[in-house]
């Protein structure tokens, strides 16, 4: 018989006793969040105000339904099992339990240390059990689902008392095309450390992790391809096919056009997959993808302005499948067929566009009006605004989700490392080579580059 290890009381941590404190205040309603980090300021921010999950709830509650999943989403957790297994032989002496969650936070499978897994089962972190954010408050699973890099949860850091006595380190595995988390892995320990590779580890297994998704994703790009060939010999209306974020893979010059991308650029990668100029077609994109989803016979169709019009064009969606999955529409232009989309206005609910921006400044949420933001620059894992109050650091993790969250609100990708307000731009420099420059009205008139690919949107946005 296999030999139980006694978990054993650890000493306390420095720190730990001023995150807990600040947690008993904030429990109590205060906003004084002194010596917590912002991301997890940010994150009982959302328990509190927005969830309102209870600090006192002693265990997780048991996922509400089953989801299912795409064909290739049941390859990821295979290959982060054995990810899992292999992480087992190095944090199980430590008394670790490893653990995955899909996409919801609903725990699949747990391993490890057998004392350990005993203790977590009284708290339902177990399989079937939920560990979203929401259900369950800041921890390293449901946390990790809202974030682009890996978390570290510390004891007192977890948002109901009844984990203080945990460390939880999780790290969520992405779609490369709709960013949507599509499962976590976690490494959780019972009055333990976990050590300062931890991060190292989950961050190399989930980008091993996501090579399988984007292979798919280039596999997916090569069928959208063949579809709008397929469908180019029945048809003689402007074409193009869009992946479920609403990228277009492939478009005729026609379509090209109209879109403000490059027409007849075949873009199989997600990574170089081009972005429409036009908002309204991304978000019709979307829906489109949504209903589909539901109904595969589902077609659909809208009308939308574009930059060579003053009256709305008519576009249409049909939906295309690969091995039973979902992986994009061919829209037609000029055509109007199956069901129609809601328009702005319906009764069928349109994403707000946001009035603020949360930064954070010395464990303080600052939030920033958006014309105080002149300009976001990714470093790394952080974003970082240049604001009326100086540089501070966006709360939206990702370049990607902020440029989607003020896509509709004057704001523009210029550069992989950049999104501009576009009312911020003061002069546009030009070079001899072409390279465009933008001069914004920040406090140190900063120069944001303009790369190649995107100065033709550039142009048209500033009418230059």
């Amino acid at each position: 018989m296999a030999q139980v290890r006694r978990l054993e009381p650890r000493p306390a941590r420095r720190g730990e006793a001023t995150v807990f404190k600040a947690w008993e205040r904030f429990a109590r309603g205060e906003d004084d969040l002194s010596g917590v980090r912002p991301e997890i300021a940010i994150s009982w921010h959302r328990c509190r105000d927005q969830y309102r999950v209870d600090p006192g709830l002693a265990e997780a509650p048991a996922a509400v339904a089953e989801v299912g999943h795409a064909l290739e989403h049941d390859v990821v957790f295979a290959e982060l099992g054995f990810r899992a297994a292999s992480l087992v032989h190095e944090v199980g002496p430590l008394g670790a339990i490893v653990t995955i969650t899909d996409g919801t936070g609903r725990v699949l499978a747990q391993w490890g240390d057998p004392a350990t897994r005993a203790v977590a089962a009284e708290a339902n972190l177990a399989p079937w059990f939920c560990w979203a954010e929401g259900a369950a408050g800041t921890n390293g699973m449901g946390t990790a689902l809202l974030s682009y890099t890996p978390v570290l949860i510390r004891g007192a850091e977890h948002w109901c008392q009844a984990f203080h006595d945990w460390t939880c380190a999780g790290v969520a595995v992405r779609d490369v095309v709709t960013r949507k988390p599509v499962a976590v892995l976690n490494i959780s320990c019972w009055r333990g450390e976990l050590p300062a590779s931890v991060g190292s580890w989950l961050g190399n297994a989930a980008t091993m992790t996501q090579r399988i998704l984007r292979q798919h994703a280039k596999d997916d790009g090569a069928e959208l391809i063949a579809a709008f060939n397929h469908a180019r010999s029945a048809s003689r209306a402007p074409l193009t096919v869009v992946d479920p974020a609403g990228r277009v893979v492939l478009a005729d010059d026609t379509a090209g056009v109209l879109l403000g991308i490059p027409g007849s650029t075949p873009a199989p990668d997600p990574a170089v997959r081009w972005k429409p100029e036009l908002p309204e077609f991304i978000r019709a994109a979307k829906y489109a993808c949504e209903q589909a989803a539901r109904n595969p016979d589902w077609a659909g169709s809208t009308q939308i302005l574009t930059r060579l019009a003053a009256e709305p064009t008519s576009i249409s969606f049909r939906p295309v499948f690969l091995a039973g999955h979902l992986i994009g529409n061919v829209v037609s232009f000029g055509v109007t067929e199956g069901d129609p989309l809601p328009r702005p206005g319906d009764d069928a609910p349109l994403r707000a566009q946001p009035h603020r921006m949360v930064a954070t400044r010395d464990n303080r949420m600052v939030l920033l009006r958006l014309p105080e933001v002149a300009f976001a620059q990714s470093d790394g894992n952080d974003v970082w605004l240049s604001t009326d109050q100086g540089m501070l650091r966006a709360a939206s993790p990702g370049l990607d989700r902020l440029e989607t969250e003020l896509g509709d609100a004057g704001f523009l990708r210029v550069h992989r490392q950049y999104v501009v307000n576009l009312s911020r731009i003061r002069e546009v420099e030009r070079r001899y080579k072409g390279e465009l420059f933008l001069v914004m009205d920040d406090q140190a008139q900063t120069m944001v580059p303009v790369s190649r690919r995107n100065a033709p949107t550039v142009r048209r946005a500033l009418e230059i």
